[in-house]
């Protein structure tokens, strides 16, 4: 077996005061991610963000610029490795009434005392980590990033 990372991407959203998170049901029951997901083949990663927020939560997402890269194992799926790209942006624009991805409950909007206080239901350790990096003033420019072909 070859072992190869789960190559994702992820949307740092902040609005007055306020994180976009995805509330979604999993194998342990509902928890909390940002607007997340694959990279599918041929994709670029800036190209991804877009896509899966907007299957996730119905907003129109620009990144702006690169929060980190994140590496992370799952605890207790030793053979699943994450690489994650997190981006920050701006939101322009809502399709109210789009059907969420499958396993979506809703997207909803958290303040960091209440993302804080909800970290037993978070997806991952990214989710915390993330908003922190971008309040913390990651900003790293989308030209670090190249498609290539």
């Amino acid at each position: 077996m070859v072992w190869k990372p789960h190559v994702t991407v992820a949307a740092v959203v902040q609005r007055d005061g306020k994180f976009l998170l995805v509330e979604e049901e999993t194998d342990v029951g509902l928890a909390f991610n940002q607007p997340a997901g694959h990279l599918e083949e041929g994709e670029a990663l800036v190209d991804a963000v877009v896509r899966e927020t907007l299957e996730e939560t119905a907003y129109h997402f620009k990144p702006t610029h690169l929060v980190g890269i994140y590496h992370w194992t799952h605890p207790t799926k030793e053979d699943t490795t994450y690489l994650r790209f997190a981006f920050a942006g701006e939101l322009r624009g809502y399709e109210a009434g789009r059907r969420l991805d499958d396993g979506i409950v809703a997207a909803r909007w958290l303040t960091l005392d209440e993302v804080k206080a909800s970290q037993n239901r978070h997806r991952s350790p990214l989710i915390l980590r993330c908003i922190e990096d971008h309040l913390a003033g990651r900003r790293y420019p989308l030209d670090l990033l190249v498609h290539y072909g």
